[in-house]
């Protein structure tokens, strides 16, 4: 199933850092957004090279696709995915409007 929306959003330098992520990558694999159970709030964020399975969605973004299991679609819809590459920040960054809490490094929620 192919999914016709945005869940998530990517700054144009978040894309710039995938395009050379995904250089590195083998072709038959695809970059997974999501979440599992843990981090120091509840759930953390996927961010990951994987095979597409019969209950994800596809969304192509700027030249690639991503993987979003459909039963964490609701927890990601809307997320925004910026890279920062400064001497205080370095990686992706999530901002999720539908977090009701986030941890101090950003990467978990509830």
């Amino acid at each position: 199933m192919e999914y016709k929306g945005n869940i998530v959003k990517f700054s144009p330098s978040a894309v710039r850092q995938i395009h050379k992520l995904i250089a590195n990558e083998s072709a038959e694999k695809q970059l997974r957004i999501g979440v599992k159970n843990g981090g120091c709030s509840g759930f953390q964020y996927i961010f990951e090279f994987d095979i597409k399975n019969e209950n994800d969605l596809e969304s192509p973004i700027d030249g690639f696709q991503i993987l979003i299991d459909k039963t964490q679609a609701a927890l990601i819809n809307d997320l925004k995915i910026d890279y920062e590459n400064g001497l205080n920040n370095r990686g992706f960054i999530y901002t999720n409007p539908n977090a009701k809490t986030t941890c101090g490094c950003g990467t978990s929620f509830s």
